[in-house]
C-alpha cells in the first residue's frame, strides 16, 4: 500500500465544504435567536453549540483526512458491527434519549448523538469493500446483491423503530446507489425495487402520523392548522424573499411560525432572509460538492476508492437533495437535516468525516488521467 502523498487535498471540494459550514452557522443563529431566547433566555444557546459541532466536525475531518483510505477496508467489519450495536442499544428504554416522540439518541455524558447518522456511513464502507471483492454484475442474485440487502434490511428496521423513515430510506438508497454505481446488473435492481416496494408501502402507510404526511405533500391546503402546516409555512417563507431576501436576520417565518425553523427547514428561512439568489448560491455549493466528489471517484486510483468516493459523495448530495425537495414541496416531510447547514452535531461530524475521507482519496488522484489504476 501506497502511503506516499501525491498531491494537495482537492481545494474545490474543500472550498464548498467551508462555504456551506460557515453560511450553516449564520443561519442557525438567524433562524433560532428567537425560539431560543425564549426557551433558554439566551439568543445564542443554539449558536454556540453549532460552533462546538463544527469545530468537533473539523478536528474530525482533519483526523479522517490523514487516515489512509485502504486502512478503512480493514476496519469495516467492526465499524460495521459498531453501528449496528448503536442501533440496538439507542432502542433500549434507558439507555436511547427520548426527544419529541422518538428514540433516536445516545447519550454520552453531556453530549448525544444519533447512530443513524453512523450507519449511513458504515453501509457507504461496506458497500465499497463489498463491491470490491464480489463484482455485482457478473454473480447471482445470492452472492452479489442478497448480502448488502440484508445488511440495508437490518439498519432498515432498526431505525425505523426509533422511528426514523427519513435516515431509513437514506440507507436504503445508499445500498442501491452504489450497487447501480458498482456494476449490479438492472434486473437484479428492478427486482430489488419490486420485492421491497411492498414493504416499503407498508412501513409508510402503517403509521397514522405518515399517511398524514403523505395526504399533507399531495394537498397540503386540506389541512393548513394540522399535516400540511409545515409545508404551507416553509413556502410563504420561500415566497416572501422574492429575489434578493428581506435580509440577513429579517425572516418573519422564524417568530413560531415555522417549525424547525433551524434544523429541518433552514432552507426554508435561507430563501426568505437571502432570497432566491442565496438558494441558488446553495445549490450551486452543492453542485460543486457533487462535482468534485463524483470527479475524485472517477480518478480514483483503485476501484475501491472510487467506490468508497462515489458512496460518501451519494450519501452527502441525496440527503441534501431530500431535505431541499421537502422545503420546496416536492417531496413528503421525511426529518432529513440540510448537510452542513441544520443545527446539529451528529449530521454534521459525520458529514465532515465523510468530506475527510474524500480529501484522503484525492491525494491520490490523477485528474488528468483515468481512475482505478490506470
Amino acid at each position: 500500500m501506497d502511503l506516499v502523498k501525491k498531491r494537495a487535498p482537492d481545494f474545490w471540494l474543500l472550498l464548498p465544504t467551508i462555504a456551506l459550514t460557515g453560511l450553516g452557522v449564520v443561519m442557525v443563529y438567524s433562524a433560532s435567536s428567537i425560539v431560543a431566547h425564549d426557551r433558554f433566555g439566551d439568543s445564542a444557546f443554539f449558536f454556540k453549540r453549532q460552533v462546538l459541532w463544527v469545530l468537533l466536525g473539523a478536528a474530525a475531518a482533519m483526523i479522517a483526512q490523514r487516515i489512509h483510505y485502504e486502512r478503512l477496508s480493514s476496519l469495516t467489519p467492526l465499524i460495521v458491527l459498531g453501528a449496528l450495536i448503536m442501533l440496538t442499544l439507542v432502542l433500549l428504554p434507558g439507555i436511547g434519549r427520548v426527544a419529541g416522540g422518538a428514540r433516536r439518541w445516545l447519550s454520552i455524558g453531556p453530549a448525544s448523538f444519533q447512530p443513524a447518522e453512523a450507519a449511513k456511513l458504515a453501509m457507504v464502507m461496506y458497500m465499497a469493500r463489498f463491491l470490491t471483492v464480489r463484482a455485482a454484475g457478473t454473480q447471482a442474485f445470492r452472492r452479489a446483491v442478497l448480502p448488502p440487502v440484508l445488511l440495508a434490511g437490518i439498519m432498515f428496521t432498526l431505525i425505523l423503530l426509533q422511528p426514523d423513515m427519513g435516515s431509513a430510506i437514506l440507507v436504503g438508497l445508499v445500498m442501491i446507489t452504489m450497487l447501480f454505481v458498482g456494476g449490479a446488473r438492472l434486473t437484479h435492481l428492478f427486482g430489488l425495487g419490486v420485492a421491497s416496494a411492498p414493504f416499503l408501502a407498508g412501513a409508510i402507510l402503517g403509521e397514522e402520523y405518515r399517511r398524514r404526511r403523505i395526504l399533507a405533500f399531495l394537498d397540503p391546503w386540506a389541512d393548513p392548522q394540522g399535516a400540511g402546516f409545515h409545508i404551507i409555512q416553509s413556502l410563504l417563507a420561500l415566497g416572501s424573499g422574492g429575489l434578493f431576501g428581506v435580509g440577513l436576520g429579517g425572516s418573519r417565518q422564524k417568530y413560531f411560525y415555522l417549525p424547525e425553523r433551524h434544523t429541518d427547514f433552514i432552507f426554508s428561512i435561507l430563501g426568505e432572509e437571502l432570497g432566491l439568489i442565496g438558494t441558488v448560491s446553495v445549490l450551486l455549493l452543492f453542485g460543486l460538492v457533487a462535482y468534485r466528489g463524483f470527479r475524485i471517484a472517477r480518478s480514483a486510483p483503485t476501484r475501491y476508492a472510487g467506490l468508497l468516493a462515489a458512496g460518501l459523495t451519494a450519501m452527502i448530495v441525496s440527503q441534501a437533495v431530500i431535505n431541499i425537495g421537502v422545503a420546496i414541496g416536492m417531496l413528503p416531510i421525511t426529518g432529513v437535516p440540510l448537510p452542513f447547514l441544520s443545527f446539529g452535531g451528529s449530521s454534521l461530524i459525520f458529514t465532515m468525516i465523510a468530506v475527510g475521507i474524500l480529501l484522503n482519496i484525492s491525494e491520490y488522484t490523477n485528474f488528468n488521467k483515468g481512475g482505478h489504476g490506470s
